[in-house]
């Protein structure tokens, strides 16, 4: 049985709330990595002349680290990229160390990538453009005029997503955000394809033999992918509650427990991922979606009985379960939904704590007695009779009781950090949606 000391005045107690407090999660850490070697590559190229050549600056080098950068920040995301790290990070077997698992477990920090190559990217692009613009004061008739406006309206639009991205700016317009990422994204693209083949006559240079091209390939590849499995699938609801409901498909391969799906109205509106619940040696899958905005309530007032579906099935934070021998769940309202499907799964002994309002009248008696028979003593804690609870010193209680040797939390952002930083500030790995972008 794993035991895990409570007192909070220990110094290496002490020291694990100050390194593993959310804002040095390893997601940051991740970006700030990619910063430092940008910055040392800067500097490194300052001092040996890369950025410069015959007295005026020279573009490909400079050219080549925004796009590698961008490359990075995009192929990372890619679901398959995703659900290959994922599978990679889960082959660590269970009877290594607990902190070479509890690492590997981070491996949904992986946004840190996306969100460090994007920016520094954008920021080379930047200073490609000051190059360009430099060379041509100093008399210099390359590059063109079409290649010049092409480099500042990349950049522009570039600098409008990576605002649009920022945490504060893309929860308060969460819909602008989505908005700008996807029919900005896409001009973006549309521009870099043109900027090559101008930067490429400019030179004289044979597009084919270019590394540039060939990135773009890749990155285009990756862009269209998800939008190439897009298609209208029958959806069939059942509304146990004005608060809730449960969306039942039947179509393709049964999902994996740990994965989701985005699902839409229109084919190129707004998406929303939601995680998987497949029944064992069933087809088909499930989803529990609860009101928590314009979009999931205009889904529950209106329910559809077609919508869209695009991508493939992606890897999501509880998968990581395997890494353990038992966990503690600890899930608010419609966080069941990640939950209960490893549940059913039954892969990883584990223990329950959920949280919610009227559980029986806002989700159904199927539900709930679905949840009772799969898992063991479960903490089903109803709001609406007992109040809030403390759920940091439930999870605690849980992990002692059980033996467990990690915590997997899936609730609101600020709910979610508490409990994992309280968690890993005792020595206990624990695992949480970190809303990267």
């Amino acid at each position: 049985m794993t035991t895990h000391s409570t007192n909070l005045d220990t110094p290496a107690q002490n020291w694990r709330r100050v390194t593993r407090h959310p804002a040095l999660m390893e997601y940051r850490r991740l970006a700030l990595l990619v910063a430092v070697v940008n910055l040392t590559v800067f500097v490194l190229g300052l001092r040996d002349g890369r950025w410069l050549s015959e007295g005026a600056y020279a573009l490909g080098p400079i050219a080549d680290m925004a796009l590698i950068n961008l490359s990075l920040g995009i192929l990372i995301r890619q679901q398959r990229v995703v659900n290959a790290l994922f599978w990679l990070a889960t082959r660590v077997p269970t009877s290594w160390p607990l902190w070479i698992r509890w690492g590997a477990g981070k491996v949904f920090h992986f946004g840190g990538l996306h969100s460090g190559g994007t920016v520094a990217g954008t920021i080379w692009f930047g200073f490609l453009l000051f190059a360009m613009v430099a060379n041509r004061m100093n008399g210099a008739a390359l590059p063109s005029d079409l290649t010049l406006g092409l480099s500042g309206t990349v950049v522009l639009l570039m600098t409008l997503m990576v605002i649009s991205a920022l945490g504060p700016i893309r929860a308060k317009f969460h819909n602008t955000f989505e908005k700008i990422h996807r029919f900005v994204g896409w001009t973006v693209l549309a521009l870099f394809w043109a900027q090559t083949v101008s930067i490429t006559w400019d030179m004289g240079g044979d597009l084919l033999h270019s590394p540039a091209f060939w990135m773009l390939c890749l990155i285009t590849l990756s862009i269209l992918s998800p939008w190439l499995t897009l298609k209208r699938v029958d959806v069939e609801i059942v509304k146990p509650s004005n608060h809730a409901v449960i969306a039942r498909f039947d179509y393709g391969d049964t999902p994996f427990p740990g994965s989701s799906n985005a699902i839409s109205h229109t084919p190129f509106g707004e998406y929303h991922s939601f995680a998987n619940i497949p029944d064992p040696g069933e087809p088909g899958y499930r989803l529990a979606i609860s009101r928590a905005g314009d979009w999931t309530g205009r889904f529950i007032d209106n329910p559809p009985d077609k919508v869209w579906v695009k991508g493939i099935t992606a890897s999501g934070v509880a998968r990581i379960e395997v890494l353990f021998k038992k966990v503690v769940y600890v899930g608010t309202g419609s966080g069941i939904g990640p939950i209960l499907p490893h549940l059913l799964a039954g892969d990883v002994p584990n223990r329950l704590i959920w949280s919610t309002r009227s559980p029986r009248k806002t989700y159904g008696d199927a539900l709930v007695d679905e949840i009772e028979a799969h898992t063991e003593s479960p903490l089903i804690w109803d709001t609406d009779t007992q109040g809030k609870p403390n759920l940091p010193a439930l999870a605690l209680q849980a992990v002692r009781d059980s033996g467990a040797e990690a915590v997997i939390v899936i609730s609101n952002q600020k709910l979610t950090r508490k409990v994992v930083h309280d968690m890993e500030s005792l020595g206990i790995p624990a695992y949480g949606a970190i809303w990267d972008s």
